[in-house]
């Protein structure tokens, strides 16, 4: 099928679908008269594309799942790996962002929502970097 039907297929872009073929992402092939032929594979595999999206995986990584994915026995089994490996990614993002939201409530009130830090790493040094302590 020709981009135009992929892209109403899938309700995806031209450019979004050319972008993913620059990418690696898909691959169509070239007729003789220049136009991109792909095959009905891939309204299965851009449907996979948004859904992994929608649950937080990068194109890089959706690239890196597909090879994986392609050469397993068990596509369940593989995508239930895939899927832990994500929910271990995303706690250990929420405990980042976890700290980092401590950290600005505890400069909260400080007057100078820099001073905590600075104060904390060797104390007077506000007047060597330049900013004033509050």
């Amino acid at each position: 099928m020709r981009i135009g039907e992929l892209a109403a297929q899938t309700g995806m872009t031209r450019d979004t679908l050319r972008f993913y073929e620059k990418i690696g992402l898909i691959e169509g092939q070239r007729l003789t008269n220049g136009y991109r032929d792909f095959g009905p594979e891939t309204v299965a595999w851009l449907h996979y594309v948004r859904t992994a999206q929608t649950l937080g995986f990068s194109l890089a990584e959706i690239a890196r799942t597909g090879e994986r994915l392609s050469g397993a026995p068990d596509v369940a089994e593989a995508l239930s790996a895939l899927f832990e490996e994500k929910i271990q990614l995303v706690d250990a993002r929420m405990a980042q962002l976890a700290t980092l939201r401590a950290d600005l409530a505890e400069r909260v009130g400080t007057g100078c929502p820099l001073r905590a830090g600075q104060l904390t790493n060797g104390g007077g040094s506000e007047r060597r970097q330049g900013v004033s302590p509050g």
